[in-house]
């Protein structure tokens, strides 16, 4: 028996257990819920002053429109924290932060505005989505990796990236037309794409991720457009900040680079669970000493060997599975064999956002809200089994740890985890690439 065909009976159960499988994986959604709920209804009773980074920007915004230099750490009010953001932020969160608002009342805001991701994420080329796929992407969006948690904890901005990150996978994994050279949403999908792009100059680490939208099942000509539209994207603010806030563009460099003395410096080997740092723990623990060049090294290995040549691999099985055409080469026939699959194309794409964020050299835990927002568009298309094993380990293994009192900082739990839920996302595309193209035509 070949591992696919293994792995396709893994994932699909027979038919004369459909009733019992139902039964269990409604129990297990349910109880993952209550996990879920439970960990972030205990975190809002704990009398603890969290939302530092909530209060580090609208200092920065206040020092702004005091005339002060925001990047200066002693200008801000109530922290020790750096401001991260390029200068053109300072005027963009000035209404989030006017009035104190969002500072006093972040820990009530906040979920809202992470089940408002969840409702605003798309499917898979589905029309009409059904009551139990949003609440699927919801509640991954509440519990995944236990991102969110983080996110609430620290008050940090990424759950407004997250919103913007929702808007434009929705915009960008619209129903194709029967002919997609006829598409009449390529408009929209470019404002994804310009979007998608602008979310990502909020982080510039997680820049490689619009790589992904060569994925999509269009024809190159317009998946390049939409990739330099997701580039344009991702400049403009950059060019805006040097352009429009020179003094502050400097300031921000300065800061980025730990150039000013006596203040706290964001840096790439900053305490968090990326495999950056993973390869430097390890190098640590070797006795290697602390070559910056051979972390990289090992670094890229490990996201290459874990992640990225796991993907390509299949990826090309898929393509390889299909007979080619005299005189095809390889670009022409991923791209023929993507808009013959076009729902397939489109998991891939978003599975290919999954990956290279996952790869990040910079991967703080609230990042892992946005990754949690990734792998919620791609889990309501899962098979029973596949599924309750993402839930187990994805959802409910890291809330209960959560809930035990179990420290993540400083450790590399959240990594494994969502290492295990690529891994998870993966085996199910290996095992049946084609799959949601003959659900679509069964349904």
């Amino acid at each position: 028996m070949s591992d696919v065909t293994g792995a396709a009976r893994w994932l699909e159960p027979s038919a004369d257990t459909a009733s019992r499988r139902n039964i269990w994986l409604a129990c297990l959604i349910a109880l993952t819920a209550l996990l879920v709920f439970g960990n972030l209804a205990n975190d809002a009773r704990l009398d603890t002053k969290y939302g530092w980074d909530t209060r580090v920007n609208c200092a920065a915004v206040e020092a702004h429109a005091g005339g002060l230099d925001p990047y200066v750490v002693k200008n801000l009010k109530g922290t020790k924290l750096s401001y991260p953001y390029l200068p053109v932020t300072l005027d963009v969160f000035r209404p989030f932060c006017a009035g104190g608002i969002l500072v006093d009342h972040f820990k009530s805001i906040f979920p809202v505005l992470a089940v408002l991701c969840g409702l605003l994420l798309p499917g898979l080329g589905r029309t009409r989505p059904s009551a139990r796929d949003v609440a699927l992407r919801v509640l991954c969006a509440l519990g995944a990796f236990v991102g969110f948690e983080w996110v609430q904890a620290t008050g940090n901005f990424a759950i407004l990236s997250g919103m913007l990150t929702a808007i434009a996978l929705r915009l960008l994994l619209l129903p194709l037309a029967s002919e997609a050279s006829e598409d009449p949403s390529f408009a929209l999908r470019l404002a994804g794409a310009a979007l998608l792009g602008l979310v990502m100059s909020f982080k510039l680490v997680f820049f490689p991720v619009l790589a992904a939208l060569y994925f999509l099942p269009l024809p190159r000509g317009r998946k390049l457009t939409l990739i330099a539209a997701a580039t344009f994207g991702f400049a403009l603010p950059i060019l805006i900040s040097r352009l429009g806030y020179p003094d502050l563009f400097a300031s921000w460099q300065l800061a980025m680079a730990g150039k000013i003395p006596d203040q706290h410096l964001v840096d790439l080997f900053e305490l968090n669970p990326s495999l950056l740092l993973a390869a430097r723990d390890l190098m640590d623990h070797l006795g290697l000493g602390d070559s910056k060049p051979a972390a990289f090294a090992i670094y890229a290995l490990a996201a290459s060997a874990l992640v990225l040549v796991p993907f390509a691999v299949s990826i090309l099985r898929a393509v390889a599975s299909r007979p080619a055409r005299e005189g095809e080469w390889l670009p022409s026939r991923l791209d023929r064999w993507l808009m013959d699959h076009p729902r397939a194309a489109m998991r891939i794409t978003v599975l290919a956002m999954f990956a290279l964020y996952l790869c990040s050299p910079r991967l703080k835990e609230y990042a892992f809200f946005e990754l949690a927002l990734y792998a919620a568009v791609l889990i309501v298309d899962l098979p029973a089994v596949a599924l309750a094993a993402f839930l187990a380990a994805g959802l409910a293994f890291p809330t209960l740890i959560s809930l035990l009192g179990t420290v993540f900082e400083g450790s590399f739990i959240l990594l494994i985890i969502a290492l295990i839920g690529f891994w998870i996302l993966l085996l199910d595309f290996r095992a049946a690439p084609e799959r949601l193209e003959r659900e679509a035509a069964q349904s």
